[in-house]
């Protein structure tokens, strides 16, 4: 099983593996990015230390270990701590070993567990087994759903999103929901669906991701207030919200306080040093003229060390790291990695950068169409394109390129290259 190299793979796969990706899209990722915690329904619900109560009163209780290993991996989704799955792990293998037969919580934790990981074939499969097992029951929908978008199987995902819809909807569902359709062209009706997520939530937690997911939208479609309102009450929800705080500074940084920005960024991760975090700042940085770039150079030169030495899933974020600020044939050769793995959009399209700094534009192209397959109004992605096409002097580039800044005026902030 690949092993998880980063805390963002935690959060990326258990919400729906669309975290992060700002400047692509949402996550997800936060596929990460993208997006809702899977698993989310009102089963089992509880915190990790009333659960874990709840196997020291009956610890014969398969239901009870499973249980625990749901609330692991939810904690480990809202605090990016990845050491926590291997404490659902252990516990899932005691509600199996209790009963290895009809236990529908402990398929979908071993589902959400294997998706964490990155390991979404694995997933796939718990997925399948879980609703066959319980058709009736939205969970196994949501690991099967996580699991498909993150194979490339977008047509899947959709219908599992559908049926947890049709079963529960509920803020899981929709979050589900807005990803599929953002990804698919369709931002309008994504906002709808998120805010439908707002007003579902049941914990804090669910309401802090629903409107960080809500300012993802809004930013990437260059409205910075309503991004930063949306940020702000993901704040408000649950304080130091990293992605309500990464959020909020890139609004300081389009509103012309790229000083506020680069502050909220190195008190971000100095508390959470993520490669989606790190390489914004690192970009703003670059865009502003600051030449204070060594500490997240740094982290992320040490990150991409370790990814190289491990066999585990590749954050996109520092696989753009390799291509932009170090080696792009180190880029190539993560990003082909993790393309055997992960077929999904924001891979897509991180394959394609590489291979274009690396000077391979005709490779690079096949890879951006595959990103654009989808129809996802990402600016990002029609920037890498547009670039792609203008090295391969195809007339579409310009034009693509022009798409871009249309699309979010403030991508230049993070990419000085990318003036309209």
């Amino acid at each position: 099983m690949r092993r998880l190299i980063t805390a963002a793979g935690a959060a990326a796969a258990v919400a729906g593996c669309v975290a992060g990706l700002l400047l692509l899209g949402p996550d997800t990722s936060r596929p990460s990015a993208t997006t809702a915690p899977a698993g989310a329904s009102s089963e089992g619900a509880g915190s990790v230390d009333t659960t874990r109560e709840r196997t020291e009163t009956h610890p014969d209780d398969p239901t009870a270990w499973a249980d625990l290993a749901h609330a692991e991996i939810e904690r480990a989704r809202t605090t990016l701590d990845a050491g926590l799955l291997d404490r659902a792990d252990t516990a899932l293998r005691r509600s199996v070993a209790l009963d290895g037969t009809d236990n529908y919580r402990a398929v979908t934790g071993r589902g959400l567990l294997a998706n964490a990981r990155h390991d979404f074939g694995e997933g796939r499969l718990h997925g399948l087994r879980a609703t066959r097992m319980a058709p009736d029951r939205p969970d196994g929908y949501a690991v099967l759903a996580d699991a498909e978008i993150q194979l490339g199987n977008y047509p899947q995902a959709r219908h599992a999103v559908q049926r947890m819809l049709d079963l529960a909807p509920a803020t899981a569902a929709y979050s589900r929901a807005a990803y599929d359709l953002e990804t698919g062209g369709r931002p309008e009706d994504a906002a709808i669906a998120l805010q439908r997520a707002v007003d579902s939530a049941v914990t804090q937690d669910e309401r802090a991701f629903a409107e960080a997911r809500l300012g993802d939208l809004a930013w990437s479609r260059g409205e910075i207030d309503r991004a930063a309102r949306h940020y702000g009450r993901a704040l408000d929800a649950v304080p130091a919200h990293p992605y309500g705080q990464a959020g909020l500074a890139r609004v300081a940084a389009a509103r012309g306080h790229p000083d506020k920005a680069l502050e909220l960024y190195t008190r971000l991760v100095e508390r959470m040093p993520l490669p989606q975090f790190l390489l914004e700042s690192l970009d703003l940085r670059r865009a502003s003229g600051d030449s204070h770039r060594g500490s997240e150079r740094a982290v992320l030169a040490a990150q991409l060390r370790m990814a190289r030495a491990d066999d585990g899933p590749v954050d996109p974020h520092l696989i753009l790291y390799a291509a932009d600020h170090g080696d792009p044939e180190v880029a190539v050769e993560l990003a082909r990695r993790e393309w055997k793995h992960v077929r999904s959009v924001i891979v897509a399209d991180a394959l394609a950068w590489s291979l274009h700094r690396a000077g391979r534009d005709t490779e690079a192209l096949t890879y951006a169409r595959r990103a654009a397959a989808t129809g996802w109004k990402n600016a990002l992605f029609r920037y890498h394109r547009g670039t792609i096409e203008q090295s391969l002097a195809l007339p579409e580039g310009a034009r693509r390129l022009s798409e871009a800044h249309a699309l979010n005026p403030y991508l230049s902030l993070y990419r000085p290259d990318a003036e309209g």
